[in-house]
């Protein structure tokens, strides 16, 4: 069987454990984007910093989205990547479109090569669906994520009307490199 295996190392040419001045780099190169349209945050709760540019077509014909870059708390290295649609990111943006984006999304990763095991899709979670979950031999992570609100439809059928998909690379989903207080300390 010459099937490749799944391998997350970053998104594009951003890279897991790159510094904040390599990642701006590649955002540049990947994206074509001035210094000026990235900007950055602290996520006060982790104690990570964000680095966050949109995007227009990241996903062919598939809209403006936001790329976001986190960088570990103790490391200070790219830690995970986070691609997202929403009306906050393109205007025009649809519960269609976002249900077209997740689906070739879907579709391409359940032919990626990841591990069997950790592969889940189409499950209901709380304020929307997990399209597609899935790890490589590293452990690292992509989780696809569509978010919407829920109706009961006829029979007790779930209705999802989208409002935003959610993409994820992740290095260590179990143990993130974020802010945790220490335990016995409360």
């Amino acid at each position: 069987m010459g099937t490749t295996a799944a391998n997350i190392s970053g998104f594009r040419s951003a890279r897991f454990g790159m510094s904040e001045k390599e990642v701006r780099a590649a955002i540049s190169k990947d994206f074509n984007v001035k210094a000026a349209a990235i900007r950055s945050e602290n996520n006060p709760s982790e104690h990570t910093q964000v680095l966050q540019v949109k995007v227009p077509d990241v996903l062919p014909g598939g809209g403006t989205a936001e790329v976001s870059y986190v960088f570990g708390f103790k490391s200070k290295t790219l830690i995970q990547v986070g691609v997202s649609w929403s009306k906050q990111t393109d205007e025009k943006m649809t519960p269609e479109q976002l249900f077209s984006n997740a689906s070739v999304l879907r579709a391409h990763f359940m032919t990626a090569g990841y591990k069997p095991d950790t592969v889940a899709n189409n499950m209901p979670i709380n304020g929307g669906l997990l399209m597609f979950r899935g790890g490589d031999e590293k452990d690292h992570t992509t989780m696809l994520i569509l978010q919407g609100t829920v109706a009961q439809g006829e029979n007790n059928q779930r209705i999802l009307t989208p409002t935003g998909l959610m993409l994820f690379y992740v290095v260590d989903a179990k143990t993130p490199d974020i802010y945790r207080l220490s335990p016995g300390s409360f």
